[in-house]
């Protein structure tokens, strides 16, 4: 029963999140709250892994979420689960593909459609200007802190936006330099500072 939920919400999310791997984040935040499969905490985690490996973002979290669901049923339902949650983003594209491609060819001159593909760029802006600012607030705003303290500038994460500015300066400045470089020096700055 859990498997056809897995898919079930990994089929809506893979519905409605249009513009790629970022525009699943803020469908993927309303799963983890939702469900209680995961936070906050674990989306930052599943976001630096997902960027550090080959594939798409949205894809590679499907991927750990379904693994990290099945495996708690035992550990051979591990792939299972992962299988299932991939399964179920990818396949509303696949559908969705198929009837453009019968329809868009007999459409292709509306001006209608050009309208609602216009009208999904703008969505699909709007989603990742979302999954970013849940990123940056995730990863520079600590709620707990601001709990436990009281104070605003003990929850910023000073390291986090500085690391980030520098990333981002190297990032523009050479840009010659694999990004990967930039991502391992990342990871172990973190490792190092804790962050």
């Amino acid at each position: 029963m859990i498997f056809l939920e897995l898919f079930a919400r990994f089929f809506l999310v893979g519905l409605f999140s249009v513009g790629g791997g970022l525009a699943t984040l803020p469908f993927l935040t309303d799963l983890g709250e939702t469900t209680g499969w995961f936070g906050s905490a674990d989306i930052s985690n599943m976001i630096a892994i997902s960027e550090s490996t080959p594939g798409p973002l949205g894809i590679n979290m499907a991927t750990y979420v379904g693994f990290q669901i099945g495996d708690h049923m035992g550990t051979a339902f591990g792939f299972l689960g992962s299988l299932i949650a991939t399964l179920g983003l990818i396949t509303p594209s696949i559908i969705v593909i198929i009837i453009i491609s019968k329809v868009l060819v007999r459409f292709r001159d509306s001006k209608y459609v050009e309208f609602a593909f216009y009208g999904l760029r703008a969505a699909s802006v709007g989603l990742i200007t979302a999954a970013c600012l849940g990123v940056a607030k995730t990863a520079f705003y600590h709620a707990e802190a601001l709990t436990q303290t009281g104070s605003i500038f003990m929850a910023v994460d000073y390291r986090s936006i500085i690391l980030s500015a520098l990333i981002f300066i190297c990032v523009t400045k050479f840009k010659k330099i694999h990004p990967i470089v930039f991502i391992v020096a990342a990871a172990a700055v973190g490792i190092i500072f804790k962050l």
